[in-house]
């Protein structure tokens, strides 16, 4: 646990340090939602409809931007390798950064989302269910992305590459995420949803971490 920490605890510092690339996931997360009112009108009763759809069609873009620098800094100057030599198993390595990068991006999502809910007019009974699936989802959309992270080092056009891995991966999130809100809107449960993201959740953290190792692993071969 204390490797586990020490990993988490470097990378929030590098990242306070560099604090334009937070501030700037944020900032493509509220440019890309404000701009749909202005493509397609303020009609309130629209806007109510799409809005969970908008929001996490942009929450998983903006969490995306972040991604490619999860190794390939620390792969360029080195880091990275002495990381895995250190007395951790390298799992823990791969869980600790992608809990930094989550902090570092998925957090500030989800204290921003509130907000632009309600710029899209979305009713306070969807607002719970929209940060509940947010809460679940995140995390599942930083730990996919970490494998697509790892198994990009070293290649030219990384971003465009990254964006082919994870995206197919990143649909059921965002499907389960988006109807969730839908369904306590429709008058429904949200339950089903969420206990699906649960178990995509607990998936991830079962799988993701282990092979994000052998990715990397494969990439200092």
């Amino acid at each position: 646990m204390s490797g586990f920490v020490l990993v988490i605890r470097r990378d929030l510092h590098l990242a306070f340090r560099q604090g334009m690339d937070s501030l700037m996931v944020v900032a493509f997360f509220v440019i890309a939602v404000v701009l749909f009112p202005l493509g397609v009108g303020p009609e309130p009763n629209i806007l109510a409809r799409i809005g969970p759809g908008i929001i996490w069609v942009a929450a998983l873009l903006a969490s995306m931007l972040s991604l490619e620098r999860l190794f390939q800094t620390d792969y360029e100057d080195g880091s990275l390798e002495l990381l895995a030599l250190q007395p951790v198993a390298l799992e823990v390595t791969v869980m600790a950064k992608v809990t930094a990068h989550w902090l570092t991006t998925g957090l500030p999502l989800i204290v921003a989302a509130p907000l632009l809910a309600v710029l899209m007019n979305m009713p306070a009974d969807g607002l719970w269910a929209l940060m509940a699936a947010l809460v679940l989802g995140t995390p599942t959309l930083s730990l996919i992305g970490a494998i697509g992270a790892a198994l990009i080092l070293g290649s030219r056009r990384g971003g465009i590459l990254l964006s082919l891995l994870v995206l197919p991966l990143y649909i059921p999130v965002l499907i389960f995420g988006a109807t969730a809100v839908d369904a306590v809107l429709g008058g429904f449960s949200a339950k089903p949803q969420l206990l699906i993201l649960s178990g995509l959740l607990v998936a991830a953290l079962a799988l993701c971490p282990w092979a994000g190792a052998a990715a990397l692993r494969q990439a200092f071969d």
